[in-house]
């Protein structure tokens, strides 16, 4: 599924986002809230890769991104590509076991294993903190 602003001229507003997430959008809020808390110096920007992906927001440092927000139809993804070391941090954790299986079974690639995970509601809001504390640190 792609996000739902496809359009490559038009950079999408606040207020498109509200509406397009709906009741999950205080969650997007959260998770750039706190990556900007444990970063104060992130750079958010929005990301147009494709006709096919439409568009994508991004939290990065000066290196890498920390965090993807990817916008869907009333509830959105993160995701995060994630180091040998954060990897190992994660499979450590308490966080759940869902989000560590997907882990594990993600392809490992130059720069890490990539992980999706479907923001609906608050179910998963506590692990996505901590994955983005996870992400900075390593």
């Amino acid at each position: 599924m792609k996000s739902i602003f496809t359009q490559k001229s038009e950079i999408p507003t606040i207020t498109q986002l509200q509406e397009a997430l709906g009741e999950t959008y205080v969650y997007w809020q959260t998770f750039a809230e706190h990556t900007k808390k444990l970063y104060p110096n992130a750079i958010e920007e929005w990301s147009f890769a494709s006709e096919k992906f439409g568009w994508s927001f991004r939290i990065k440092d000066k290196k890498r991104i920390i965090i993807y927000l990817l916008p869907r139809d009333k509830f959105f993804k993160v995701a995060f590509v994630f180091g040998q070391k954060a990897t190992d941090t994660i499979l450590e954790s308490d966080i759940a076991d869902a989000i560590k299986n997907e882990l594990q079974a993600a392809k490992v690639y130059a720069e890490g294993r990539g992980i999706r995970i479907d923001i609906k509601e608050a179910k998963t809001t506590e692990d996505i903190l901590k994955l983005i504390a996870i992400k900075i640190a390593h």
